[in-house]
């Protein structure tokens, strides 16, 4: 299996549940592995057989900016949804992290695993 990642995006957006919060931007930071098969653009050399993690970043970077959500959770699920609905991953692995949420903690979020992630298996 090929995978296609972005490690440690950092981006600031309006999330949780507490009202100063709402208030204010927050950085959250993403890892995100996506499965990809780099037979056709290892062939061609071509980026039009690739998928575009600069493309991924950009869509991500503009979703998570314009959003506003109390949950980590909720932002979670929207943006494997974008990656698998828009970019066609068939799988996914991401790590969606929120620093200085608790005392004396680098950073606390969410780990969601989508789709196939291997032929033959799923999760």
């Amino acid at each position: 299996m090929d995978i296609v990642y972005i490690r440690d995006l950092e981006i600031e957006t309006v999330i949780g549940i507490y009202d100063w919060e709402r208030e204010i931007k927050q950085k959250i930071t993403i890892n995100l592995q996506m499965k990809s098969d780099f037979t056709k653009a290892a062939e061609n050399d071509e980026i039009e057989y690739a998928l575009n993690y600069k493309e991924v970043a950009k869509r991500l970077i503009s979703f998570v900016e314009e959003s506003s959500f109390q949950l980590v959770e909720t932002l979670g699920v929207r943006i494997a949804s974008i990656v698998q609905g828009e970019f066609g991953v068939t799988w996914l692995k991401l790590e969606l992290g929120k620093p200085g949420a608790v005392t004396g903690s680098r950073d606390v979020g969410v780990i969601i695993e989508r789709g196939a992630k291997a032929d033959g298996g799923s999760y």
